[in-house]
């Protein structure tokens, strides 16, 4: 007996330029996604009453809303980088 919690990072791409790359952040809670992070749309967005009074508060705080947009570049692009050129030299 407990809650369920967990946050899901993901890349989706179509080829590594960086402006065709969108890095997606999602809370879940109990197997409903409560709030999203889309570096599309630059900001948190709620799904649920509490998902929406998260997203107001990681929005309004600068320091957040960096760490989550230099994701798109730290994280997807880095990672997309190695698959590809790892996909390369299998074909």
């Amino acid at each position: 007996d407990g809650f369920l919690n967990f946050i899901v990072q993901r890349c989706v791409f179509n080829s590594t330029d960086l402006k065709d790359i969108e890095y997606i952040y999602s809370d879940y809670y109990e197997r409903l996604e409560i709030v999203r992070f889309s570096s599309r749309v630059g900001k948190f967005v709620g799904y649920t009453e509490f998902g929406v009074k998260q997203a107001d508060n990681w929005n309004s705080d600068p320091f957040v809303l960096a760490v989550r947009k230099n994701q798109k570049e730290r994280f997807c692009k880095h990672n997309i980088d190695i698959d590809y050129q790892a996909a390369l030299t299998k074909s």
